[in-house]
């Protein structure tokens, strides 16, 4: 399981230009099945998303066709975590 924070860079104003194409990478990964949540961090400093069911070579891929990664808007920061415990409606994480 990964945590991917993308925290915004100094380009952070020419986000709205490429926020449609960043949304449909984002529909992407739902769609796959690997992104379980994305979000905002607080105070506009960027997004985090939580993933599964993948390993991380595909996980890097996968954030590097982010079009928000590849303007430089965001800096993504890509942390794996393996589940100790997990509440029973998050049982399936720790088989993933």
């Amino acid at each position: 399981m990964f945590i991917i924070f993308l925290r915004f860079t100094g380009d952070k104003a020419r986000a709205p230009q490429f926020m449609e194409a960043h949304n449909a990478w984002l529909r992407q990964g739902f769609d796959d099945g690997v992104f379980l949540l994305a979000g905002g961090l607080e105070a506009g400093r960027g997004g985090a998303i939580l993933a599964h069911g993948t390993d991380a070579p595909a996980i890097m891929a996968r954030v590097a066709t982010d079009p928000f990664v590849i303007e430089g808007i965001v800096s993504p920061d890509i942390q794996a975590i393996t589940p100790g415990r997990v509440d029973d409606r998050l049982s399936f994480l720790r088989a993933a």
